[in-house]
């Protein structure tokens, strides 16, 4: 019998990818076991459940930094997620690892960030008592929220991933390492790049030392970075920046902290989305029966903090302004 084009790959795979990469046909498999595709692999498939749902469509209508931007080319959560999986699949790529797993869990890692970028984080966390983390809202979207409740049944691989692509202990794949490095290498990037087009800062702004270091524009500073993490993660069982780079990365962090991150021209909005999430949150805790069908359930099963926390952190920057203006801004009279 001809052998399917699911299984060509992963002979493939077998053949081209390193001892170090995760193979397709090894995967530990999904919580629900199917039937294999006859054309994709398990992490193709994952791939595309990903792309094709809600959450990730939302994406596009979530802050990354800038709140409420007016300008077309100014960063969402959704083209973040595509620049960390550009960054992902060219690492993968030359360390001959699975590329398709890397790019499954770059982009479902920021499924479940809320609407507001980390100052819509911050105030989940603060008001469910028992906290509130994009990276593990990513994961429940993707098991208990998506398809009506169905979950998406990703590969554990790529669910450990995304679980773990911010802090905390490593994935136990190089390839779900690799997202924790591309993600910090996209926003550090793109969000100087955002900040020089707000006019908050200027290329020069940023200490010459660092500059000369680690490059002197946004390209360079990508590209050296990337080749650092490829040159530093060719043996071993770790995706890493050199300590030298790791120093110098922090240091540059520490300097968008001040120069942008804390900036009020950045930030001064920010008051005013955190009082808005809160006001829902408020809301919906004492009037459950105001949510959609689906997180009505959630809270008879979970109850209400959990399905509210849900119900918000899904929610797109400017979907959770039309449910705020519907409930607490009045309406004119028409004659």
């Amino acid at each position: 019998m001809d052998k399917s084009i699911r299984e060509i790959t992963e002979e493939n795979e077998r053949i081209i990818l390193s001892p170090r990469a995760c193979l397709s046909a090894k995967s530990r498999g999904r919580t629900a076991e199917e039937e294999e595709c006859t054309i994709r692999t398990c992490f193709q498939r994952d791939r595309d459940r990903i792309i094709h749902c809600q959450s990730f469509r939302r994406l596009k209508h979530k802050t990354q930094v800038f709140l409420a931007p007016t300008g077309d080319h100014y960063r969402t959560r959704l083209t973040h997620t595509l620049e960390v999986a550009q960054i992902a699949r060219t690492i993968a790529r030359a360390l001959q690892l699975n590329e398709d797993l890397t790019e499954a869990i770059a982009l479902g890692h920021d499924l479940g960030h809320t609407p507001f970028g980390h100052a819509g984080e911050r105030a989940l966390d603060k008001l469910c008592d028992s906290g509130f983390k994009h990276y593990e809202q990513s994961v429940r979207v993707t098991e208990f929220i998506e398809k009506d409740g169905k979950g998406l049944n990703l590969t554990d691989e790529v669910k450990n991933g995304i679980l773990c692509h911010t802090k905390g202990e490593d994935a136990y794949t190089l390839e779900g390492q690799i997202i924790r490095i591309s993600d910090k290498i996209a926003y550090i990037n793109h969000d100087i790049d955002d900040a020089i087009r707000a006019g908050v800062m200027n290329e020069e702004d940023i200490p010459l030392e660092l500059r000369m270091s680690l490059g002197m524009s946004k390209s360079e500073r990508i590209n050296n970075m990337v080749m650092n993490v490829i040159n530093n993660s060719r043996d071993g069982d770790k995706i890493l920046m050199s300590d030298d780079y790791w120093t110098l990365f922090n240091e540059l962090h520490d300097f968008m902290f001040v120069a942008v991150y804390k900036n009020p021209v950045c930030k001064s909005e920010e008051v005013k989305a955190v009082a808005m999430l809160e006001k829902l949150y408020e809301h919906y805790i004492s009037h459950p029966e105001d949510m959609p069908t689906q997180y009505r359930i959630i809270a008879e099963k979970d109850g209400n903090e959990r399905a509210v926390c849900d119900y918000i952190a899904g929610m797109s920057d400017n979907y959770s302004l039309k449910i705020f203006n519907q409930l607490f801004v009045p309406m004119f009279w028409i004659d």
